[in-house]
């Protein structure tokens, strides 16, 4: 999992090769103002998916896992919470088995770990990190961009 500043996001772009075309994206466009929905930037290799959820408390969340996507969550109106365990700590079965065409299982457990993640930051998870999005209060409206592996 990586917290960071979307001012910092170069320090990232060796992590994958997408990373650059898609902050470079974010900060060409004002995505704060666009339509909920999904923009391909890459096809299935890069895509944005533009959310306005309600918010949920921390014990209505469940933790997701993805195993060929990384997820890189961007809140703009609103600080999100973000819950967050180590998927090897997990000590439950996963609600169902692991979804191979929509890429994700839920966890019905909590998080070992919460993270605020504030307008102009963004977090980074991988497939090892377990994750609850969405906890708080209020409308959020966010992107959640997703980077084939």
């Amino acid at each position: 999992m990586i917290l960071s500043s979307i001012n910092d996001a170069q320090r990232y772009y060796s992590l994958h090769p997408q990373l650059k075309r898609l902050f470079e994206y974010i900060k060409e466009n004002d995505l704060a103002h666009a339509p909920k929905g999904r923009i391909e930037l890459c096809g299935e290799d890069l895509f944005i998916n533009i959310a306005e959820v309600e918010m949920v408390s921390p014990e209505a969340q469940k933790l997701e896992v993805h195993r060929a996507y990384l997820d890189v969550h961007i809140p703009f109106s609103e600080t999100e919470r973000i819950g967050w365990r180590h998927l090897q700590d997990i000590d439950v079965a996963p609600e169902a088995p692991f979804n191979e065409t929509d890429d994700f299982a839920l966890y019905n457990t909590t998080a070992s770990t919460y993270v605020d993640v504030k307008p102009g930051e963004f977090l980074i998870v991988f497939p090892e990190d377990a994750h609850a999005p969405i906890i708080g209060r209020g409308n959020l409206k966010k992107i959640i961009a997703k980077i084939k592996l």
